[in-house]
């Protein structure tokens, strides 16, 4: 080989964009070329990295040639971990043998691969490549994560297992990547993007564990754009007049014309696939999640942010009381025929006097006490007493006793009471500030999913949400079973 052609090999950069062969999106040969993304997200690559973007990007691609770039010229040990085990055998099939296949005949001989029939490239010269839906075992100088928000989403105990297997697997100056649509607002997906992002606007410096935030959006892409063939919506001119006013992003009529005709196939998915800004793409709820349509209809009305002063009416507590789990506690307001959801708590590994401090903390005049049809169940032993007689007889707090009477909520089967709160949802008004965790946990909470069989099962799935949800679905099985409260001031008693 000629000298010139040694030193073209030994830049990386040169072999990335002139030896590798890829299909494009008509399915047609071509070679890989950089798109200014993939080129930015290249150059600015971190020890960890995290790619919040829109579809159709590039990225898994891009990915999949330096993992097998950096396997055959640098013997370097990588593994990616795609959504499902499909997508694992696609990408193997269709990225990396393909890309590997049509490399020149003397770059194969010089460092031949094998095994790979079973998703994986091992080289003579000991570099390694490996797909599949999880890592755990040995060192790797590069890893990747793809679809991380979905795994997260649907997968949770898969998406512990990567954070504590396959993380732990890459030395602290390799390399690490997760990129991924947004999935919800909840999850490690989420939480790393808030911390990534917030230390980027910052500009604070980056230990090799922390993580770098990389966001693409749609409107940066020049292949989004269409020649227009009928006007926008007033709604569209409308969210577009915002994004340049808030965001200084200006988009012309071919970009607005492109997501016009994208959103009517996407629908209310359009702002998780293809987001214009961050915060924007967590917006969407989950999927699976049991008040998806609602929240949606929600944020839209603007029903949800700061509400008026109505300190003069009493507020009602509806409880979800854990024993050895979390208990969790909405305060809501009657006013007019509107809810006013005007506070929310949570905590675990405390008795009922901590709650009842709580809400004597809050300093709300309180009304009715709602708990779960459980709490008439007595704790074990012969003189033990139930839970709503110990918050009946109360306790003594800053030298005053203090004393809840419970009332019992309705008992009706879950599935009613999911259709309760999505009937109630529509007359309620939440404070952004105070309920922040609670809201969450209600956009978060979604059906189970069945791995097996591929869709969703008929139950919610157990996690960190249910106890604020449960909380508010036992809140709109009373208003579904019984009358709106009187609104007499009960407090809690002395």
């Amino acid at each position: 080989m000629r000298p010139e052609h040694l030193a073209l090999l030994r830049d990386k950069l040169w072999r990335l964009n002139h030896l590798y062969w890829i299909t494009n999106k008509e399915g047609k040969p071509v070679r890989f070329t950089m798109t200014p993304e993939q080129l930015q997200y290249f150059e600015g690559m971190h020890t960890r990295n995290i790619i919040l973007k829109a579809r159709q990007l590039g990225f898994t691609t891009e990915v999949c040639i330096i993992q097998l770039d950096a396997a055959l010229f640098e013997a370097a040990r990588c593994a990616l971990i795609a959504h499902t085990l499909n997508d694992a055998k696609r990408l193997f099939r269709e990225k990396i043998k393909y890309a590997y296949d049509r490399l020149p005949d003397g770059i194969k001989a010089a460092n031949p691969a094998s095994n790979d029939a079973a998703g994986e490239l091992v080289f003579s010269k000991g570099g390694s490549l490996y797909i599949s839906t999880s890592f755990r075992g040995g060192t790797l100088r590069y890893l990747h994560v793809s679809e991380f928000g979905k795994i997260c989403a649907k997968f949770p105990d898969k998406a512990r297992e990567i954070v504590t297997g396959a993380f732990e697997a890459v030395s602290t100056d390799c390399f690490t990547t997760i990129e991924s649509t947004a999935e919800g607002r909840a999850g490690y997906f989420f939480d790393y993007c808030q911390t990534a992002e917030k230390a980027q606007m910052q500009g604070k410096p980056l230990s090799n564990l922390d993580w770098k935030f990389f966001f693409f959006s749609w409107w940066k892409n020049p292949q989004y754009a269409i020649d227009p063939v009928e006007p926008i919506p007033q709604r569209l001119s409308d969210y577009f007049a915002e994004i340049e006013a808030k965001h200084d992003i200006a988009l012309n009529d071919r970009q607005k014309a492109w997501y016009y005709a994208k959103e009517k196939t996407l629908g209310d998915d359009m702002k998780r696939e293809y987001p214009t800004i961050p915060a924007e793409a967590f917006q969407q709820s989950v999927e699976g999640a049991y008040y998806a349509k609602q929240f949606r209809w929600l944020y839209e009305q603007k029903r949800i942010g700061t509400l008026p002063d109505n300190s003069h009416l009493p507020v009602h507590t509806y409880w979800d009381i854990g024993v050895g789990d979390s208990t969790s506690i909405w305060f809501v307001r009657f006013v007019g025929e509107e809810y006013h959801i005007v506070d929310y708590y949570e905590n675990s590994g405390e008795g009922l006097r901590h709650y009842m401090k709580v809400l004597k903390g809050r300093g709300y005049e309180y009304g009715e006490h709602w708990g779960p049809h459980d709490i008439d169940n007595r704790e074990f032993g012969s003189d033990a007493k139930s839970r709503k007689e110990i918050a009946r007889e109360g306790y003594v707090i800053d030298g005053q006793r203090y004393s809840i009477r419970f009332q019992v909520v309705p008992k009706e089967s879950v599935a009613t009471g999911i259709e309760s709160a999505r009937e109630i949802l529509k007359h309620c008004v939440f404070d952004d500030v105070k309920c922040a965790d609670g809201i969450l946990a209600l956009e978060s909470y979604r059906k189970e999913w069945d791995d097996k069989r591929g869709c969703w099962k008929d139950k919610p799935y157990h996690d960190w949400t249910s106890h604020g949800s449960d909380a508010f679905r036992y809140f709109a099985v009373t208003k579904r079973n019984l009358k709106k409260p009187t609104g007499k001031v009960t407090q809690l008693r002395m």
